[in-house]
């Protein structure tokens, strides 16, 4: 179990130590050092703020944004979100200035954005050095699977065969882009246009691939950047998150009211077109770099380290291969697919809880009261509700005409291991709100 929990997890001041399949043409310490030597910003990578607070030892100061702060003071209680960070309270890094505590551009970009949030201030006073150890939410996969499979009883038979079917009709209806993606792993160059289009239209059958995408995007864009806002922010140590930000909400319709990326599937044309409006250096490159990186992730999140992504076929497989060659693959879909049950807003605090209560347990045993998203080291930084060696106060948060936060009233509320309700609507509502 911890081993799945390692596996998912990077340390990127350290070299590369993932099992990775067989016949990939790029390995993930020469992507690595690609990323870090050859793009403008990818020195951030291991030399940026916010592992150097965590490595510090010294108390790390965060920003949390909420929209009832009446309700956390009555309740004296802060529950915890899923998503990227598993089960941790959403935060953002905060640097300790003579001025007063400056937001990471991250944090500045959700105060802007959602002004009718209350800012709290969270002071983390650590144990000691922390492990800059970050959890990759793309490689939860098998994890998501062993979790199913265990609580699979709590689905009806019904139900279980349902979600059986979708996923299987799913993956056969993809299968033909997900080969071409192993084979591009595997050294077989598609002309990037046509990848591109593939992708597109494979997203609404396995919607993994749309955060696999958008994530590859993302990083294209906050590593070769070089406006003169990226290389302000650079030179505070961060990588520019509104990059990604504009680019979901001009990629996706209504995105503000439901941030879901199995929804962000632009066709190569429209692609090209919405780098051009980020910056339109960066679009004439952009297509054969996501060929290359989403076909690399692809084949190290999909498929299981054992496995020859040369060899491994999609085309005619029943779920009990593609359990075998690509857990990863199938405990995406299945978790993406059991949000879309009626009944998931039963479900979900019972296969979500059981991640969350692991994932404590890791990061209690290897020293991370603070866990981030670490498919970059970006400023998505949580708050671990249940580390028992660190210390948490919090305070509401004054913001002044420089963009400075002060602590100014204490909040008594402790951050508690329950998770915050979350649930998806239904897919109908998602597939007509898509754009191409």
């Amino acid at each position: 179990m911890r081993d799945e929990w390692e596996h998912a997890h990077t340390d990127y001041t350290m070299p590369v130590q993932r099992r990775t399949p067989a016949s990939l043409a790029e390995s993930e310490s020469d992507w690595r050092h690609y990323l870090e030597r050859s793009t403008p910003n990818g020195w951030l990578i291991r030399n940026n703020a916010m592992t150097e607070a965590l490595v510090s030892g010294q108390p790390m100061y965060l920003l949390h944004t909420t929209r009832d702060i009446n309700a956390i003071r009555t309740s004296r209680q802060l529950h915890v979100s899923t998503g990227c960070l598993v089960g941790a309270l959403y935060c953002s890094p905060l640097a300790s200035q003579r001025e007063g505590l400056r937001p990471h551009n991250l944090g500045a970009y959700l105060m802007q954005t959602k002004p009718s949030t209350k800012p709290l201030v969270f002071e983390v006073v650590p144990d000691g050095p922390i492990r800059p150890k970050g959890v990759d939410y793309l490689h939860l996969g098998a994890i998501h699977l062993r979790t199913y499979l265990r609580y699979q009883s709590f689905l009806a038979p019904a139900e279980n065969d349902q979600l059986d079917r979708t996923v299987l009709a799913g993956l056969r209806a993809a299968a033909p882009f997900l080969d071409v993606a192993l084979r591009n792993a595997a050294g077989h160059a598609t002309p990037a246009p046509e990848f591109i289009d593939q992708l597109s239209a494979a997203v609404a059958h396995v919607p993994f691939l749309g955060y696999l995408y958008f994530e590859v995007l993302s990083e294209y864009l906050m590593l070769h950047s070089h406006t003169s806002e990226t290389k302000t922010y650079a030179q505070a140590g961060e990588l520019n998150n509104w990059l990604y930000k504009r680019l979901a909400f001009a990629a996706v319709d209504s995105m503000d009211q439901l941030f879901d990326l199995a929804r962000f599937k632009p066709r190569h044309d429209r692609l090209v077109q919405l780098i051009e409006g980020i910056e339109p250096d960066l679009s004439p490159a952009v297509a054969e770099y996501v060929r290359r990186r989403l076909s690399h992730l692809f084949a190290r999140t999909a498929l299981h380290p054992s496995q020859d992504a040369a060899s491994v076929t999609f085309q005619g497989a029943d779920l009990s291969a593609i359990q075998e060659a690509a857990p990863g693959l199938l405990g995406q879909m299945i978790f993406r697919e059991i949000r879309y049950m009626c009944r998931y807003r039963q479900l979900y605090h019972c296969f979500e809880k059981a991640k969350a209560l692991e994932a404590w347990d890791y990061w209690n045993n290897q020293g991370i009261p603070t866990p981030f998203n670490g498919i970059l080291p970006k400023g998505e930084i949580g708050i671990h509700p249940v580390y028992p060696r660190a210390s948490v106060r919090a305070w509401t948060a004054e913001r002044d005409e420089k963009g400075y936060l002060h602590p100014a009233e204490e909040v008594q509320a402790a951050i508690t291991p329950h998770l915050a309700s979350w649930w998806a609507p239904p897919r109908q509502r998602e597939m007509q709100n898509a754009t191409e």
